[in-house]
């Protein structure tokens, strides 16, 4: 069995930070990407940001510049750097991992108030 728990989420005024975590235990083969999904109410889920396991990063565009997608291999363990949070980043933060199949976590919340 693979878990994913997240942490980090909260609630911060617009321009404030946040960094979330997202910590892989179990059987884990190995990983392609780790990454960051985000879903907000009456919206679909969509990609945040990814991290390959060669080192690459891709964002969604509206998130480019204020966040960091990052990794600690030895810990099986994402994060993801949140800076001048806007209220449109109110949303639950999914981490997903891509190994030998897809996983997600629990989900954790972000609010940004104006």
């Amino acid at each position: 069995q693979v878990q994913l728990v997240e942490s980090g989420g909260g609630l911060v005024q617009a321009g404030g930070s946040l960094r979330l975590s997202c910590a892989a235990s179990g059987s884990i083969e190995s990983i392609y990407t780790m990454g960051w999904y985000r879903q907000a109410p009456g919206k679909q889920r969509g990609l945040v940001a990814v991290l390959s396991s060669g080192g690459s990063r891709n964002y969604v565009d509206s998130v480019k510049g204020r966040f960091t997608i990052s990794r600690d291999n030895a810990k099986n363990t994402v994060y993801l750097q949140m800076n001048s949070l806007k209220p449109e980043d109110t949303a639950v933060y999914y981490c997903n991992m891509v190994s030998n199949r897809g996983y997600w976590g629990q989900g954790t919340q972000v609010t940004v108030s104006s």
